[in-house]
């Protein structure tokens, strides 16, 4: 199986349709009710709804998810039968694997309780209709670059006793998901600084996005935070929020973190923490979808 752990949960729906290819008298019997095996129609939904639940036992690199909706439909034609079935799950993977196991499990039924009547049937043209949900439709695409900076907050870093990782890991990510890094800094713990730098990227840059690493956490001189309060115009509560509740499922510590967010013009200001695990915790939770901001700002909403 496919690792899925880094994976943001969201909405998943997949729909998909099969046909059943039989003669028009064995129609006429499905509408008069005069299967002998009973009401292929209300057996096959049934059926279909297990085949989804059940789909990671059938398909052997299919993850176990949580199906929070399987829909059955039936269509009857002169000769044929078309199912639709749809799937909806709020997780980490797609659905579209239950929904065409659903409905060819369905045709499958159909078949097996008219067999004896029709020995014309035909299943054919399993196929998934549609597919959505994951980081892919989050993507916001842009006709221009968006720039950005990364600040590392560090008194040891600063003075030469340790190396910065967790910076140039935001570096690399940054570059990945296609903006341009304009800057990359390390400075001590110190209020002022780090009000000047933020400042700098956002009065006289214009940077669209400011990423900091560092400071957010309990210890005496970890001031980023406090920083932020004094120079940001707008608090974006939900980015933090988004990247703790991420990590919380990982770590029982990402709860300590005291990361702000905001906006101060048109630059947007994320405080990371320090560590490299909560660094590649939080891009994976704000990834793709904190690119929105910048159409947001730009005035196009949502």
């Amino acid at each position: 199986m496919l690792d899925i752990s880094k994976k943001i949960k969201t909405l998943r729906t997949a729909k998909a349709s099969a046909i059943l290819k039989l003669k028009p008298e064995t129609i006429e019997l499905i509408n008069e009710n005069k299967i002998p095996k009973g009401n292929p129609l209300e057996v096959a939904k049934v059926a279909a709804i297990q085949a989804a639940k059940n789909t990671s036992s059938i398909i052997p690199y299919c993850h176990p998810l949580p199906v929070d909706y399987v829909g059955v439909e039936f269509k009857l034609e002169e000769d044929e039968i078309v199912v639709f079935t749809t799937v909806k799950a709020i997780y980490k993977t797609g659905v579209e694997m239950e929904a065409l196991t659903a409905v060819s499990v369905a045709v499958l039924t159909l078949y097996d309780m008219m067999k004896m009547l029709d020995e014309t049937m035909q299943i054919k043209e399993i196929k998934l209709l549609e597919k959505s949900g994951g980081k892919s439709d989050f993507v916001t695409s842009y006709d221009r670059k968006i720039t950005s900076a990364v600040l590392v907050m560090s008194d040891s870093i600063f003075a030469g006793k340790k190396s910065d990782e967790s910076g140039k890991m935001i570096v690399e990510r940054l570059k990945k998901e296609g903006l341009e890094v304009m800057d990359y800094k390390i400075i001590p713990d110190d209020v002022e600084m780090i009000k000047s730098e933020l400042k700098k990227y956002s009065d006289e840059m214009k940077l669209d996005l400011v990423v900091t690493t560092g400071g957010t956490g309990f210890s005496p001189r970890d001031c980023t935070p406090e920083a932020m309060k004094q120079i940001i115009e707008r608090e974006v509560p939900g980015i933090p929020e988004a990247a703790r509740a991420y990590g919380q499922e990982r770590t029982p510590y990402s709860m300590l973190s005291r990361a702000v967010a905001g906006i101060r013009k048109q630059t947007l200001i994320v405080n990371l923490p320090g560590s490299k695990k909560g660094v590649i915790e939080s891009l994976d939770a704000l990834f793709p979808a904190i690119l929105h901001s910048f159409k947001m700002m730009e005035g196009g909403g949502h």
